[in-house]
């Protein structure tokens, strides 16, 4: 996969709405970022062309040591550079990014060190592999710029005479860490037998895009590829798995530089205490619109969990899947502009379904952002996965039944596409905010908290059974805020996860199975970041209708959040009350 930006709460005291006229102030503030877009582009190509670069199409990422001290060396030299730039910048916009791109990268070498200095690395070459090439072969990819993914499958499996195959550096990799002694961490068993179970569908999935975009001369380089794929899957079988931890948690320092890079700047222990107590409000909500649904139907159950089980039955299959989403997102186009929640663009959204290998990999319904640089046209899609594959020798795929019916899509598409993240990642595209803001200064607490929030402002005007399972959505957010710090800190099971899913949030088997994958083996500490930045914005809102009584326009307020970009709540707080509020109290 492309480099992944670190997604860190950035806490510094000024914030400048981007939609004022005078842009100056990013012009030079781009300045300053292009130096570490470039060393991103540099060292990892893929990235450059996920931002609609041509010229980084046909060249890859090598990932040897060598090129990561190269990048860890030039990335310090940046950060000394942006620190003393600092004490002299005057404009404080610009001050505050320098800030933020300080931070990005100081975050980065922690991470790095801890990883060098303690970590066996479980290097998933397949996964890489197809991130590397999805940018390329996708629908809003020009025509003219598919055929490179074939140079890139050849750099891959070193064919071009001047690489070595990606599945021979990652193996030195590996193998060097694994000298360093009895004191390393070695990766979870659990998570690397799943994630090698899920590979066969990724590297299938790698020949299933070349014939979709019909590309030439790719089967030769491309059967080599899968060939030294499977190899080096086997051979991490046989020298790393057996000797994986059987803990799946992290250790702590890991885990607390996991909730700082998705934003969660509590104790952990203290969001599960919140969380906690929101799981059991929740839950009274959702009791009476439970009884009112079954008293409509003439059901002799009342409880929610009872009443979700019998929506649920209502299953929507195959080719009708696609139909009802886009019918319920003209519902809530027509929701939202009724009742003036947030300012609709004229175009529609874009939803479509996965395919089998981006199940694989992201097996639940996701926002694919468009490109931040060099946009031209790109827009976020909303990815809708059906049924997790099955792992080889297995008939049967688990089954979900928890975005295929007519109640659950409601929320899905408030949360995914209207009002939340596609108008999120589309609105920093078209109304331009600073690189630094766009690229390396928001988390997964702001994104996910609006997610969230746009959930919560729809959800009033909804059919009341989108309403219960709207609900049920947002105690699943709690659940995973106490669910996920417990289970890291042992005071919980897997088994206990799975029970609280299934039987108390209606979970299928399959999808309690991949939130439990989640929250110990695949992304420790993110699922926190929903619940948390779900509780910023509601703060930001309530001080903020205190603030403008009566003036109080929640179209304009959320116009304004939007217009920030994928800022930290600290960030956006302070946006709100010192620019919002002031301009709000004019009017």
């Amino acid at each position: 996969m492309t480099k992944r930006l670190i997604l860190l709460s950035c806490i510094f005291p000024l914030v400048v709405n981007a939609q004022t006229p005078n842009k100056a102030w990013i012009v030079k503030s781009n300045q300053y970022t292009q130096q570490l877009i470039d060393l991103d582009k540099k060292y990892s190509p893929e990235y450059g062309s996920s931002q609609g670069l041509a010229a980084y199409d046909t060249l890859i990422t090598v990932p040897t040591l060598a090129n990561l001290l190269a990048e860890r060396k030039d990335e310090e030299a940046l950060a000394k550079k942006y620190a003393a730039l600092v004490p002299t910048e005057k404009d404080m916009a610009v001050k505050q990014d320098l800030n933020i791109l300080i931070t990005h990268l100081k975050l980065g070498f922690r991470q790095q060190d801890f990883s060098q200095q303690r970590q066996v690395p479980f290097l998933n070459a397949a996964s890489f592999v197809y991130g590397g090439l999805e940018s390329l072969l996708d629908d809003q990819t020009p025509v003219a710029r598919r055929p490179a993914a074939v140079a890139r499958i050849r750099k891959y499996a070193g064919l071009d005479g001047k690489l070595k195959p990606l599945t021979t550096i990652y193996k030195e990799r590996v193998e060097l860490q694994m000298k360093k002694g009895a004191n390393m961490v070695y990766p979870s068993k659990q998570q690397m037998e799943v994630d090698l179970s899920r590979n066969a569908s990724i590297i299938d999935g790698i020949a299933d895009l070349c014939r979709k975009y019909q590309l030439t001369g790719w089967e030769e380089p491309y059967a080599v590829l899968k060939k030294q794929l499977e190899d080096y899957d086997q051979w991490t079988k046989e020298n790393v798995l057996v000797k994986a931890r059987a803990d799946f948690r992290l250790v702590p320092e890991e885990y607390a530089l996991q909730l700082e890079q998705y934003g969660v700047d509590i104790p952990s222990a203290q969001l599960a205490l919140m969380a906690h107590k929101a799981f059991t409000d929740v839950q009274n909500q959702m009791k009476p619109i439970a009884e009112k649904i079954a008293r409509q139907h003439n059901w002799k159950f009342s409880d929610y969990r009872s009443v979700i089980k019998e929506l649920k039955k209502d299953q929507v299959h195959g080719d009708s899947i696609i139909p009802l989403y886009e019918q319920h997102l003209k519902d809530i186009e027509g929701i939202i502009r009724d009742h003036q929640l947030v300012t609709l663009p004229d175009r529609p959204a874009i939803i479509r379904l996965a395919t089998a290998a981006e199940t694989a990999r992201t097996p639940a319904p996701h926002m694919v952002p468009p490109p931040f640089l060099n946009n031209t046209g790109q827009r976020g899609v909303f990815v809708l996965p059906l049924n997790m594959p099955p792992p080889p020798g297995e008939k049967m795929a688990n089954k979900y039944d928890d975005f295929t019916f007519d109640a659950a899509s409601w929320t899905i598409i408030a949360h995914e596409a209207r009002p939340g993240h596609e108008l999120q990642f589309d609105k920093m595209v078209e109304e331009g905010v600073s690189q630094a803001r766009s690229l390396y200064a928001f988390n997964s607490t702001n994104a996910e908290g609006w997610g969230l929030y746009s959930e919560y402002i729809t959800r009033p005007y909804m059919p009341l059974e989108g309403q219960l399972v709207s609900l049920d959505y947002l105690l699943l957010r709690a659940a995973r805020a106490f669910l996920d710090p417990e289970l890291q800190a042992g005071k919980i099971t897997q088994k206990d996860v799975i029970k609280v899913l299934t039987e108390d949030v209606v979970q299928s088997q399959a999808m309690a199975q991949q939130e439990m994958e989640r929250y110990s083996i695949q992304a420790p500490g993110q699922a926190n970041s929903y619940f948390y930045g779900f509780t910023k914005m509601i703060d930001l809102r309530k001080d903020t209708e205190q603030a403008l009584g009566k003036k109080f326009n929640a179209l304009r307020f959320h116009d304004f959040i939007l217009s920030q970009g994928l800022l930290p709540p600290v960030l956006i707080r302070d946006a709100v009350m010192k620019d919002f509020v002031p301009q709000e109290k004019k009017l």
